[in-house]
């Protein structure tokens, strides 16, 4: 998913450690959902949900329905602002590249999202039927069930859940503590080039012979 460039939640910033929104933000955020609410419910209903995401996102219609229908959990055919919001920060997660630190600041809201039945239990259909929002590999998803199934019946409870998400953020702070240390390496390997180039350039401009300095 990418969002629209030049839309406006191209211009909100989700803080990188706790996925959330600044005030700032968040009031920016609300008048805009009253301006989208053209009914002055206090709500979106199925047909300004479908046209804000259309409109903010690379999502198809069949996507966005979904989503529409995981956040009315409660089946009245609108969303207010605080599943309005939820999405938003989602997106914004989605976008930059957060979804393991997302869903593990906010285990609880997802994981309520995910249980479409009630029944406090999140089998693999859940994961897959919605896995475009929090891309989690498939692998991930294997492992998933593998280790943290931890009652055997192919069904996560939230604690299980947690710990799912406990290690998925491991992994994560793991794979960013590498790419680091690669981008350092490689910036180490550049400067020790140039300074063997200023070394050499060095040694001409004063007439030394560099192959014979060596021996």
């Amino acid at each position: 998913m990418r969002l629209k460039q030049g839309s406006f939640l191209w211009y909100l910033y989700l803080d990188k450690l706790y996925c959330l929104l600044s005030v700032r933000n968040v009031r920016a955020l609300l008048e805009y959902f009253h301006l989208l609410d053209v009914h002055h419910n206090n709500t979106l209903n199925d047909v300004l949900f479908y046209h804000f995401l259309h409109h903010v996102t690379s999502w198809k219609r069949t996507q966005i329905m979904i989503v529409f229908n995981m956040l009315d959990w409660n089946a009245m055919g609108e969303i207010g602002f605080d599943q309005f919001y939820m999405l938003v920060c989602i997106l914004l997660a989605q976008q930059n590249h957060l979804e393991e630190q997302f869903i593990f600041r906010h285990s609880r809201p997802v994981f309520e999202l995910l249980d479409l039945d009630g029944e406090l239990r999140i089998g693999p259909d859940n994961f897959h039927m919605y896995n475009f929002l929090f891309n989690i590999k498939k692998q991930d998803l294997k492992e998933l069930y593998h280790d943290f199934d931890i009652t055997g019946d192919r069904r996560l409870n939230y604690k299980e859940f947690k710990l799912f998400t406990i290690f998925t953020m491991d992994k994560y702070q793991e794979r960013q503590k590498a790419e680091k240390d690669e981008e350092k390496g490689k910036k180490d390997l550049l400067k020790k080039k140039r300074l063997h180039q200023v070394n050499v350039s060095l040694k001409q401009f004063l007439g030394i012979n560099v192959s014979e300095s060596r021996i």
